[in-house]
């Protein structure tokens, strides 16, 4: 499933997001009872996925029970932050007052589809700072490309920083199973 798009929305009194009725839209007909995992961010966002999906990208290293410093204070800070939250019947989860106060969100939001999470963002910051966002885009395009080239991966087909020949993630079996067959 992919996330794409935007919609404004607004956090009530009671710290709760309605999800926007077309990003409800791509989880099926039973919304209710749908979890989410909500991580607050320092670039003043916070990262909403899918518990199912959290769940695989967060057991990327497979972890171990002696991990190194910095391993044990990433796992120790990302994991304390992060938040469960189960959608209710009217489509909206409970947003933590700790998740506003560190991103520095005010009740008046954008929700961004970002391919496999939503990002929530302050709106008046988001709109303040979308034209230079957009017109980065091709510095960024850039960038990541020559990122992904100088560590050994193909660069989207499409030209674009996402995803990569298959469409999975970048350095994915499936990019490398889609590499064999290309040669």
């Amino acid at each position: 499933m992919v996330f794409n798009g935007s919609a404004e929305g607004t956090i009530d009194q009671k710290l709760r997001l309605a999800v926007p009725a077309k990003f409800r839209a791509k989880l099926g007909t039973e919304n209710a009872g749908q979890v989410w995992v909500c991580v607050p961010w320092p670039t003043k966002v916070l990262r909403v996925y899918p518990q199912a999906r959290f769940q695989e990208i967060s057991g990327w290293d497979n972890g171990s029970l002696m991990p190194d410093e910095d391993e044990a204070d990433l796992e120790s800070d990302l994991f304390s932050l992060a938040e469960t939250v189960e959608m209710d019947s009217a489509g909206r989860i409970a947003i933590n007052k700790l998740h506003l106060e560190l991103t520095g969100i005010g009740t008046e939001v954008v929700v961004n589809g970002v391919k496999d999470h939503l990002e929530v963002r302050d709106r008046a910051a988001w709109k303040a700072a979308l034209e230079t966002r957009f017109q980065n885009l091709p510095n960024l395009v850039r960038k990541v490309r020559e990122r992904r080239v100088a560590a050994g991966l193909k660069p989207s087909p499409t030209g674009g920083p996402i995803g990569g020949s298959s469409g999975g993630p970048a350095g994915s079996k499936r990019d490398a199973d889609q590499d064999a067959t290309d040669e």
